[in-house]
């Protein structure tokens, strides 16, 4: 099992602050605690220094507390009607009180001192849009199958690293931010390609999102199908005919431009999701198939409905975890495959590969080594570990995918007992817990046995919620998954205090959020956790001839609005948003 960062019972008695200090941890801010690395000899070298870039700088923390470049200064909207709408800025989202687990006392604002703030960011998505194993075809059946933004997912996410980065501190306490967490589903298809992608947009560098012929865009928006958006041609294709999207000469070449990313100014960990660890995201990896095609020079980009309705149909119930009639199907469909340019970039990774590249030296950007992941865990393929949030508070990321395949998870026995250990000595040593995970109490429902362990139970999300709920130092569980921010209070059992459980929406669908968390004490037996939504740095109004990266990275955000079939209702409701979560102190 991974190394954990609890500190020991031969020392839990010392004050932890001066303990932390000691041994050389890094101070986020006097009464913010501390961020400690995953450990090991990569944390006692430190992190490797970071490139100058001035965008990475971070600016001055502010005296005050603020709203602006947050949710709550303003958030992108547009305005009713029929066919593409074009975003501007929209009135703000206000902040809700909730007190679904203990009742706020008055004047807590005067009194309360922050524990420790941080971001939350999920389902970036980064997608290698050429790749031969997408299923745009299924685009009918589901709006996830294809979406006309995702071409430019790259210059979405640096421009969510740069709004992290002009981030002034915590909205409410102005405390400095002392680090990023993604939960997930980093990649969109376990490529290579995206990983690379991924690690370089997060700890700064080039990337040039293309694969492939390094010329040219070869894929669905070029094949002249009308099915798909084709923004250069003067097709009439289905978006442009019935949703009113607009045509845009140049747009492909510059989705597969170079890209620059600044990578994030605060150190950055990393918990792993289906879309990582599954071909497709649901597929369970291994099959020598999945390699074969996703280098090869073929790929289909259609099916007839009724064809494509059964494919959907059987993936998302789960009948086909090996993917055997996913390689029927392109059998049955061979002469329909188009010819790509092969690539071997598009391979994809396994679970070692995934941990041996966040350790390695060149992604450390602002720490730590590894973003959370060890040797340890490289040495006993586990993809879970511990660390330290700040002085009194613990951070634990769980591993909640299943290798048995579907999108769906759960946790195996080995993984609950580990949790049920750390949970355990956080409550000898009198830590605050906050749980991170890919998936969501709701979708922990696949317990399919994992093939390198064929005999271990798998455990669901009704299970980790109880087992939460059973102790008292667990504070928060955050996650993604389902792209749509919900806040959902867990009570607390045999007088343990319960839990906020804070999924937050994800980077590839409209709204396009992250979101600051912000840990108080109130100093009248109370705790607050401060949630607040921000979007990328993107602007909120677009121009279709400007194809420099912050003008597709607007495009990125308006083209996702306008998605034909894209959910309405990703951005929650208001008490899912900017809160105030009030809980018993432990």
């Amino acid at each position: 099992m991974p190394r954990t960062r609890s500190v020991t019972n031969a020392v839990a008695s010392l004050d932890r602050r001066a303990l932390l200090a000691a041994t050389g941890a890094v101070t986020l801010s006097a009464g913010l605690g501390y961020a400690l690395g995953p450990g090991g000899p990569e944390a006692a070298a430190g992190p490797a220094p970071a490139r100058a870039l001035s965008a990475r700088e971070a600016p001055a923390a502010p005296l005050a507390p603020y709203t602006r470049g947050t949710t709550l200064d303003a958030v992108a909207a547009a305005p009713a009607g029929p066919g593409y709408r074009r975003l501007g800025s929209g009135p703000a989202w206000p902040r809700v009180v909730r007190s679904d687990l203990t009742a706020p006392r008055s004047g807590r604002a005067a009194r309360r001192t922050p524990l420790a703030a941080f971001v939350h960011l999920t389902d970036l998505h980064l997608v290698d849009v050429q790749h031969p194993l997408r299923y745009e075809y299924l685009r009918a059946q589901t709006a996830s199958a294809w979406r006309p933004q995702e071409a430019l997912s790259v210059a979405g996410a640096v421009a969510l690293v740069e709004r992290i980065n002009a981030l002034r501190g915590g909205p409410v306490t102005a405390a400095p931010l002392g680090f990023a967490m993604t939960t997930g589903d980093n990649t969109d298809n376990n490529a290579r390609s995206e990983l690379d992608w991924f690690l370089t947009a997060m700890s700064g560098g080039r990337i040039t999102p293309n694969t492939g012929d390094p010329r040219r865009y070869e894929g669905v928006q070029n094949s002249g199908l009308p099915l798909y958006w084709q923004p250069d041609a003067a097709l009439r294709d289905a978006d442009k005919q019935r949703h009113g999207f607009p045509r845009i000469p140049g747009f492909l070449a510059a989705a597969v431009a170079e890209v620059r990313s600044p990578g994030l100014n605060v150190p950055w960990y990393s918990t792993v999701g289906n879309h990582d660890s599954l071909p497709g995201g649901c597929y369970a990896p291994g099959a020598s198939f999945f390699a074969e095609f996703a280098v090869g020079g073929r790929k289909l980009m259609e099916l007839p409905a009724a064809e494509a309705k059964a494919v959907w149909d059987n993936v998302k119930g789960g009948g086909d975890p090996k993917g055997k009639d996913f390689r029927q199907l392109l059998a049955r469909r061979a002469r329909a495959l188009r010819p790509v340019t092969p690539d071997e970039a598009r391979a994809p990774f396994t679970p070692a590969e995934y941990l041996a590249a966040h350790l390695d030296p060149a992604r450390t950007g602002p720490g730590p080594v590894g973003h959370g992941y060890t040797q340890a865990n490289l040495a006993e393929a586990t993809q879970y570990y511990t660390f330290r949030v700040s002085g009194d508070v613990l951070g634990i990321s769980l591993d909640t995918t299943d290798p048995g395949g579907h999108y769906e998870g759960s946790l195996g026995t080995t993984q609950l007992d580990w949790l049920t250990r750390q949970l355990q000595d956080a409550e000898r040593n009198g830590d605050h817990v906050i749980v991170f995970s890919h998936h969501t109490s709701k979708s922990m429902r696949n317990l399919r046995a994992d093939p390198a362990r064929p005999t271990e139970r798998r455990h669901s999300g009704k299970e980790l919620v109880a087992l939460l709920a059973r102790h008292r130092p667990v504070l928060a569980w955050v996650n993604g998954h389902h792209h749509k921010n919900v806040i959902t209070a867990h009570p607390g059992e045999h007088g343990a205090g319960g839990y906020w459980e804070i999924s937050t929406a994800s980077h590839v669908d409209f709204p396009q959020l992250a979101r600051i968390v912000e840990l108080t004490d109130n100093h009248d037996g109370t705790l607050s956790l401060f949630t607040t939504c921000v979007e990328s740095a993107a602007p909120h109004r677009t121009d279709f001839t400007d194809l420099s990266q912050p003008g597709l990275a607007a495009l990125y955000r308006e083209l996702s609005f306008n998605a034909p079939g894209a959910r309405q209702d990703l951005a929650g409701t208001p008490g899912d948003r900017n809160t105030e979560l009030v809980l018993r102190k432990r």
